[in-house]
């Protein structure tokens, strides 16, 4: 199986890049792990922004993955649970398991509706950079506690 992150923007705090980048690192021990930024819209209202995002989101995800979209509205798993969902996802074989972090203000209805999982990291509201840090952190959490490692604890 292999995971991508598809991210609106950059991460701009240089911290939080290079937290990303290690449990990116980590998660390599377990699954093949890849970053795709898209770019950030630049039009001038926010349903503008949203649909050229949403446009690019769109035109990174692969017809064959299964895509997650983190969003405040889709379920909440604990630790294990998302553990079992990944070894769900390894038990059927599924190729790709494609991530997708909206920018700032969010993703369109369209995107939502392309995913067969919709994910919700916190009830708390998070910046999509710090969103991008809490999922591979608990990519790398789920793969740690599926193979009975000490990280978990």
């Amino acid at each position: 199986m292999r995971i991508k992150l598809v991210c609106v923007g950059r991460t701009k705090s240089e911290p939080l890049r290079i937290l990303i980048e290690d449990y990116i690192q980590r998660l390599a021990k377990f699954v093949r792990c890849d970053v795709m930024e898209v770019r950030e819209g630049a039009a001038k209202s926010d349903d503008a922004i949203k649909e050229e995002e949403a446009e690019r989101i769109l035109s990174a995800l692969r017809p064959d993955a299964t895509v997650v979209v983190l969003d405040l509205e889709g379920r909440q798993f604990s630790s294990h649970e998302l553990a079992r969902q990944v070894e769900d996802w390894q038990n059927v074989s599924v190729k790709e398991v494609m991530f997708v972090v909206g920018g700032h203000l969010g993703v369109t209805h369209a995107v939502r509706e392309r995913a067969g999982l919709l994910w919700s990291l916190s009830r708390l509201t998070l910046t999509h950079e710090m969103a991008r840090l809490l999922l591979v952190e608990q990519l790398y959490r789920a793969y740690t506690i599926t193979r009975g490692m000490p990280y978990q604890k």
